[in-house]
């Protein structure tokens, strides 16, 4: 089993440790990360220069861009063969509902799933988590079983772990995608230099959190998975826009 390993807190992040030393005891493990935090890049890819690749003392490798990059840049040029797998993160922190719109974690598990090979984005549902060797276990778990039992073509799940032992975990749950109340509004500063700035607001609270959704599966002790689809075709309103255009 070959596994590219990537996520969005950047090479030196601990869930990322947590799970390069996880699954190393179930395949052959290539990270490329961004050199830095890149959380909230999305799907973006770096155009405007060049990537440089380096590798780390601790052998993984960081680009300087964003999570999608890493995955492109690993896939379509330095690796010499195709992964098996690509799974991001172990994030610090939920990408839930809304949140993998946004999300650098679920962005490289997508640009994995858009190349033609499996992915999985792993997260942590509270920032500062202290039981990454939870969800590292279930990304485990999840990759042995995409080797014995393959889908017929590639899929793209995003996995949410709450922040408890193994032992304290009461499952695992099949769900969809929560939605989220609005955004708060920017906070507006004055910084050292007399310049007026902006920090983007916090993410809104859940407000379809029902049965059902990733919100709920995590508030009451399970990982949520989450099978996600790229297309963005809104199909249920192609005959209300085509009769508004009089088409």
């Amino acid at each position: 089993m070959r596994i590219l390993l990537s996520n969005d807190d950047g090479y030196f992040a601990p869930g990322l440790e947590a799970l390069a030393r996880a699954l190393g005891e179930v395949g052959d493990v290539t990270v490329v990360a961004p050199e830095a935090d890149r959380s909230g890049a999305s799907n973006s890819l770096t155009l405007d220069r060049p990537l440089i690749l380096r590798r780390a003392r601790n052998g993984f490798y960081y680009v300087n861009g964003t999570p999608s990059d890493c995955v492109h840049l690993a896939v379509t040029g330095m690796l010499d063969h195709l992964p098996d797998i690509v799974v991001s993160g172990i994030n610090d922190g939920a990408n839930m509902g809304d949140d993998t719109i946004y999300s650098g974690t679920v962005a490289a598990a997508t640009e994995g799933y858009l190349l033609g090979v499996p992915a999985i984005a792993m997260s942590m549902t509270r920032k500062g988590s202290a039981h990454y060797d939870t969800a590292a276990r279930i990304a485990c778990d999840l990759v042995r079983r995409l080797t014995e039992r393959p889908f017929a073509a590639p899929v793209l799940l995003n996995v949410n772990v709450p922040d408890l032992s193994t032992e304290e975990l009461k499952g695992i749950q099949i769900t969809r995608l929560g939605r989220r109340h609005k955004a708060e509004p920017v906070v507006r500063t004055i910084n050292p230099r007399n310049e007026t700035v902006y920090w983007v607001g916090a993410a809104g609270a859940a407000q379809d959190a029902g049965d059902g959704t990733d919100f709920h599966a995590t508030a009451n002790g399970f990982a949520s998975i989450t099978p996600l689809q790229i297309d963005l075709t809104h199909v249920a309103q192609m005959g209300q826009v085509r009769d508004w255009l009089g088409a």
